[in-house]
């Protein structure tokens, strides 16, 4: 009983740590990518569609990205998602692709961007604490219901400890490389 809850909560803690990376990836830099788009919500046929599935995305320079509707009828959806999005760039539609040109990040942009990636980050914190706060009550009701040893049980807080700070550590290094991103110019 003591290794499945160890084990699930390993589980959770990698989840929190994938959430952190992709909220990482949605975060702008310099650079264009596909997953800057990840988090933009078309309303297509009056619900709200991720774009990703409704177009497909090819980055042809540093900061311009082509967007391939697979849906003509849905060019002016689109373009008017991507204007509304927080991702501050005008989209340009010639009737086959949307061309979203990406303006350079100015230093009170990038100070913004990392202050979010920052805020991501203690979210991931505070995710993967949950977990462990969790776990260690399953532990302690073990220990009180008879279930596993004393020394089983303590063994397990330590295990879980070590677990948590290998996670945090990792979302830590996770955040200093996006930052390092953000403020390179």
């Amino acid at each position: 009983m003591i290794d499945e809850t160890l084990l699930e909560a390993e589980e959770k803690m990698d989840k929190a740590v994938e959430v952190a990376k992709e909220d990482f990836a949605a975060i702008r830099t310099g650079r264009a990518n596909a997953a800057m788009f990840a988090k933009v919500f078309v309303d297509y046929y009056g619900s709200p569609t991720p774009l990703q599935q409704l177009a497909s995305f090819q980055v042809t320079e540093a900061r311009t990205v082509l967007v391939s509707p697979f849906d003509k009828t849905a060019m002016t959806a689109i373009e008017k998602a991507l204007r509304d999005s927080d991702l501050g760039v005008n989209p340009s539609n010639d009737g086959n692709v949307i061309r979203c040109v990406l303006p350079a990040l100015t230093e009170e942009r990038r100070r913004d961007y990392v202050k979010l990636a920052k805020q991501k980050a203690e979210d991931g914190r505070i995710s993967i604490r949950s977990v462990r706060r969790h776990a260690k009550e399953t532990l302690e009701r073990l220990a009180k219901d008879g279930d596993a040893g004393e020394d089983e049980v303590q063994r397990a807080e330590k295990e879980l400890e070590a677990l948590t700070k290998r996670h945090v550590d990792l979302i830590d290094t996770l955040l200093a490389g996006k930052e390092s991103e953000l403020l390179e110019v």
